[in-house]
């Protein structure tokens, strides 16, 4: 992202834009409780606020099928269905409960490609209030490296924020 300053096209520090965006998702979401109106706020709202996030959304764990998530709310092309624990990023993050950055998701033991255009992906884990894993967001990017420690500090801060 950038703004325009006197026809000077100046950088958005990605620090200062997930600070805003932290600050704008909590104030949309007071009060309201309800799970899947949260979580497609936050995928909406971080979709919007980030040009490298090409796929941005929520994989929820099955409550009838432990061990399996199952497409939530999201932004971007058709996700993957279903997503058995362990299996690609997202099910790496969901069973070690442990964020997950891909440089190179053609590099990494079976990636699962939901779109041949995903290069690189961040996938955290979402706990909530009481310890339980409630979810995995899934952030997806045509560039590869688009994600680094900066943006795993931010979006386990949101989702605690969020959904702890």
């Amino acid at each position: 992202m950038a703004e325009a300053f006197n026809d000077i096209v100046l950088p958005v520090d990605k620090r200062a834009r997930y600070a805003a965006v932290a600050e704008e998702i909590a104030s949309v979401l007071e009060g309201e409780a309800n799970l899947t109106a949260r979580m497609a706020t936050v995928a909406s709202m971080l979709a919007a606020s980030f040009d490298d996030y090409f796929w941005t959304g929520f994989y929820v764990v099955d409550p009838d099928k432990p061990g399996e998530l199952v497409v939530g709310p999201y932004q971007g092309t058709l996700g993957c269905l279903r997503i058995a624990f362990g299996r690609g990023v997202c099910g790496a993050a969901a069973a070690t409960r442990r964020t997950q950055i891909v440089e190179d998701v053609e590099s990494f033991p079976g990636h699962i490609a939901c779109d041949s255009r995903s290069r690189s992906e961040i996938v955290v884990p979402v706990i909530d209030g009481s310890g339980r894993l409630i979810a995995v967001f899934d952030v997806d990017s045509e560039r590869p490296a688009a994600f680094d420690g900066l943006d795993a500090e931010w979006l386990e801060r949101i989702l605690k924020q969020v959904f702890g």
